[in-house]
């Protein structure tokens, strides 16, 4: 394989989450859990470094890492509503089944809906985590 090809196949986690060029991504969540290959993977596609929770501007996407013991989902989400660009995205990610911190499938459908957002896209995000693509919903947007 070409260093090409490599280099496209490392780009296309990112890509397939809808991350693009000159993106500002704000990272909430970050521990020693995360998945570093991903939070690289969108640094690269981004050509930007992730901005920590003290960013003190809107971000046109916003990374929630996210686990059962860091309180309320719905409050998180719709705090880092207040981050995020009109128009932009929430990528969540939740531990997967059976690791510390998972949390119930039906229970982030709840706390999506509460905060006002639907799910575009669900993706396995390397061996421990879950990601959702969150973005509030078009039809409301458009009647604003």
């Amino acid at each position: 394989m070409s260093a090409t090809a490599d280099h496209a196949e490392e780009r296309t986690l990112a890509a397939r989450l809808g991350f693009q060029p000159a993106q500002v991504v704000q990272e909430i969540g970050y521990d020693d859990d995360v998945d570093q290959e991903l939070r690289e993977s969108i640094e690269e596609t981004t050509g930007t470094e992730l901005v920590d929770e003290d960013y003190d501007d809107v971000a046109d996407a916003v990374v929630l890492w996210f686990r059962d013991e860091d309180g309320d989902l719905t409050d998180a989400l719709v705090d880092a509503l207040s981050y995020l660009e009109e128009g932009g995205a929430i990528l969540l990610l939740t531990p997967k089944t059976g690791r510390d911190g998972y949390i119930e499938p039906s229970d982030i459908g709840d706390a999506v809906t509460t905060a006002g957002l639907s799910q575009t896209k669900s993706v396995s995000v390397g061996k421990d985590w879950n990601g959702s693509r969150l973005s509030t919903p078009k039809a409301a947007a458009k009647k604003r």
